[in-house]
Formats: C-alpha cells, structure tokens, sequence
C-alpha cells in the first residue's frame, strides 16, 4: 500500500511511501487451545482401553438405539392427555352420544383411543361381556407398551461386564509388562500408569450402564402411568355403557 506526502523546496512535488498492509492473522485463544485438549485427553482416554472398548460402544448405541425407539412409541405416539380425553369420552358416552365418542377416539393413534374403539364399536351393554372385552382390548394394545423393554438392563449389564473384563485384561498385561522389566522408579510409574489405563473400559461401561438403566426406568415410568389410565378408563367406560355410576379415581 502507497502513501502520498507533499516535500517542499526548490523542487516541490508529490512522493509516495510504501505503507505495511494490514493482515488478518487468526490467532487461536485459550479456549480453543483448551478445547483441543480435552477433545485429544478424551481420545486418548479412549485409546488406552484397549479393543474392549469398541464392544462397550457397540453395546451401548444398541441400547441407545432401542431407547429411542421406545421412547417414541410410549412417550411421542402412546401417551396423550389422558386425564382430559377420559373425561371427555365419559360425559359424551353418558349423554348418549357413543357416535361422537367414537369420533374423538378415531382422532388419535394413541393407546387409550385404541381401547376406546375396541369398546365403544362392540356395541355390547352387558356388563360382563364389556368386561371380557376390556381384557382382551388390555391384551391387545397394552402389550406393545412394554416390547423391548427388557434388553435396556441387560445391555447395562453386558456393557458393565465388559468393562470389568477389559480391567482384568488390562491388569494381567500390565502385571505381565513389569516382570520382563528391571525395577526402579521409572518402572513403578509406568506400572500405575497402566493400572490407570486398565480402569477406563470399567469407567466407560458404567457410563454407559447408567445412561441406559436411567432411560430404561423413565420409559417404564411412563408405560406404567399409560396402562393406570388404560384400567381406569375401560372401567369407567364400561360403567358408563351400563348406566353404572361414575367413580372419579382421586376425586370425592
């Protein structure tokens, strides 16, 4: 870049003066620095567990995969208002309005509207036939509420399994490393930098254990809660078709 000033004297004129060109340097902060040294501590963190960690992953993005899928079926598509949509079916059925009632069921693909249908389209008034039907609406619907459910704490357990395993490979190979090795200082404290290492399969497992067996009891929380509304509304239901009277479960 060209800089003009103007000289005085005898020969008066114009002279140009090169000038630095400003340049953009990108220069990381502490923070990046800091970032790049925990995301290197972690791999390598990861690195010194050995293979079993590669199995302990795989594990735990099965578990995580059926988690998700879970989930969605009983937390996103199984579970509505079922406090309000109760209500609302209840006081259509006992107004006579059953057609109605089996349109607001129609309306949503939850679980509670499935029994509803089941019910409401028999188009039974006998108590005790409405009752088998309820039975066998519960074992129709509720069923699907508690598919997979069961591999989220065995996938915990394997996960928590092969850490221990990969810690008591870990421990054999360092115990193994050090009688080939003379004794001294350097040689203890290599000795519990393995050590160290062979306890990173463990602590990953039970990461992956926890985050697995606290997903795994939220969902069944949730199924749970899903299959009290179930009971109550088939009974409430079946009392409103026979003209029973209406007990509000937690009210007076």
């Amino acid at each position: 870049m060209l800089c003009a000033s103007w000289r005085s004297g005898p020969y008066e004129a114009y002279v140009l003066h090169p000038q630095p060109v400003a340049r953009l340097v990108f220069e990381p902060g502490v923070n990046t620095f800091r970032e790049l040294h925990n995301m290197s501590t972690t791999l390598g963190w990861y690195r010194e567990g050995g293979p079993i960690m590669l199995l302990i992953l795989l594990v735990g993005l099965a578990g995580l995969f059926v988690l998700v899928e879970r989930f969605y079926v009983i937390v996103i598509r199984s579970k509505n208002n079922g406090r309000a949509f109760i209500e609302k079916v209840i006081q259509l059925v006992r107004a006579g309005k059953v057609d109605d009632a089996i349109k607001v069921c129609v309306n949503s693909t939850a679980t509670l509207p499935d029994m509803g249908l089941l019910i409401l389209r028999s188009r039974e008034r006998v108590e005790s036939d409405l009752q088998t039907l309820a039975g066998a609406a519960s074992l129709a619907v509720l069923p699907k509420l508690t598919r997979r459910l069961q591999y989220l704490p065995k996938l915990a357990m394997v996960s928590l399994l092969l850490g221990l395993l990969g810690t008591v490979h870990g421990v054999h190979g360092a115990a193994d490393a050090s009688r080939v090795r003379q004794s001294g200082a350097m040689v203890g404290d290599s000795l519990i930098s393995a050590f160290a290492a062979a306890l990173a399969p463990t602590a990953f497992g039970l990461v992956v254990a926890a985050v697995l067996v606290l997903g795994y009891g939220y969902v069944v929380s949730q199924s749970e809660a899903i299959t009290e509304d179930a009971h109550e509304f088939s009974a409430r239901l079946i009392s409103a078709l026979t003209d029973g009277p209406d007990v509000r479960l937690g009210h007076r």
